[in-house]
């Protein structure tokens, strides 16, 4: 049974930092290129990171060199991370993890909240 969990968000300064980890549960997880999105209060959901199995990385161009994707890949559940670095007002959003090539079937975890707010 597919199961995703994202934790590790939280307030934080401009300019802080901040860790995601998200446990996706199921065995075909660690096959598959895995993202983060992001979703902002009345804006639609965007992806911001992407990885593949190999650990090849891609980046919207608002979150380059200042957020770091990573996974560690399990028979029965894969860890997907997502380092945040020089946080900005604008990051702000709820956080998800999911496949990068989402399908009808693909379901959704609860995410976490980031807010980047003095």
């Amino acid at each position: 049974q597919v199961h995703i969990v994202e934790s590790g968000g939280g307030l934080v300064q401009p300019g802080g930092s901040l860790r995601l980890s998200c446990a996706a549960s199921g065995s075909l997880f660690r096959f598959y290129v895995m993202g983060w999105y992001r979703q902002a209060p009345g804006k639609q959901r965007e992806l911001v990171a992407t990885i593949t199995p190999g650990d090849s990385t891609d980046y919207v161009e608002s979150v380059k060199g200042r957020f770091s994707i990573s996974r560690n890949n399990g028979d029965i559940t894969t860890m997907v991370y997502l380092q945040m670095t020089g946080l900005k007002p604008e990051d702000t959003a709820d956080y998800f993890c999911n496949r990068a090539n989402l399908t009808p079937e693909s379901s959704w975890g609860q995410g976490t909240q980031v807010t980047v707010s003095s």
